[in-house]
């Protein structure tokens, strides 16, 4: 079963059936946990500080690092994101792994996960669990014995320790946030799903295309039936996805017009018997300036070469 489309079908209208290759459910929710990480690394910071109140020292770049932690421990164990928190050198690291039911077998490996990384990087590493199941939050908490008494425990986010945001600038401050805020509570109370969701679709303008075609199938998905019939009638989200269907409507127009200047600069070159290289083709056809064209466009009839249009 592929991901459901956004609003009654509008989803489609906005970025075309090409751009919707969902995995299919439950897939989408453990991708999408991992997304919200792999498209904004900085988020870990953001988790650990606000959600699980970890004191996470300054740093200037959060990046995403190798997740097959293969140095020291066998290939097969592959962490869901890795990001390390940079500032000049590792100074933080974070494994994160989303987990939507129990997996006995992962309490054998997330010790490994952090000891190898934090051998690996030379810095303090932690390990977060997120997972919007109750269940699985408390069965991730429980300590792991190492023997010996030696205990072992990741941090876990689990739904009750991720904030109820309805509130729009808070979510436009942090989207990711918002986005998980809802995939924790969008089960619940359709009142309060609802107002998670306008919150969280009220800060996805600012985010890339890429970025807001996921973002909106993780907040359908995270909607139960009732919450997600009422979100779909709800004036704000009409309001939001006509602006988003206008705006993309309007790109794709100036993208087209963009697109038929440059193969008229080709099909004047190429009437006229001129040489053009696969360089030529590709620079005229990736040309993203409306005045560039027109020039090229100008003199494209009187040119002896296509190096002397560029010169």
């Amino acid at each position: 079963m592929t991901a459901p489309t956004l609003f009654g079908g509008h989803l489609v209208a906005l970025l075309g059936a090409d751009a919707l290759s969902f995995p299919p459910m439950p897939s989408l929710l453990h991708e999408g946990l991992i997304a919200l990480i792999r498209k904004k690394p900085e988020f870990v910071a953001d988790l650990l500080r606000e959600v699980l109140h970890v004191d996470v020292p300054k740093f200037t770049e959060a990046r995403l690092a190798e997740a097959n932690l293969t140095e020291l421990i066998p290939t097969e164990y592959h962490a869901d994101a890795v990001v390390l928190l940079i500032d000049g050198k590792p100074v933080f690291g974070c494994i994160f792994e989303a987990q939507l039911n129990d997996d006995g077998r992962k309490r054998f490996t997330w010790p490994m996960y952090a000891v190898s990384a934090w051998a690996r990087f030379e810095c303090p590493f932690v390990l977060v669990v997120v997972t919007p199941d109750a269940a699985t939050a408390r069965w991730a908490t429980k300590p792991i014995d190492l023997g010996a008494g030696q205990l072992w425990s990741p941090l876990v986010v689990g739904p009750e320790g991720i904030p109820i945001i309805i509130d729009a600038d808070q979510a436009q401050r942090d989207p990711e946030l918002a986005v998980l805020s809802l995939m924790a509570h969008g089960k619940g109370d359709p009142q309060t799903a609802v107002a998670i969701a306008l919150a969280a679709t009220s800060s996805l303008g600012q985010l890339s295309e890429e970025q807001r075609v996921l973002y909106l199938a993780l907040i359908e998905s995270a909607l139960g039936d009732a919450a997600r019939k009422a979100f779909e009638m709800h004036p704000q989200t009409e309001k939001l996805m006509s602006s988003w269907q206008r705006g993309s409507f309007e790109k794709g127009t100036a993208e087209g017009l963009l697109r038929g200047k440059a193969e008229a600069v080709l099909e004047v070159l190429e009437g006229r018997g001129l040489t053009v290289s696969p360089f030529h083709r590709e620079r005229i056809l990736s040309c993203s300036d409306p005045e560039a064209l027109k020039t090229w466009l100008r003199h494209a009839g009187t040119v002896t070469s296509a190096d002397e249009l560029f010169a």
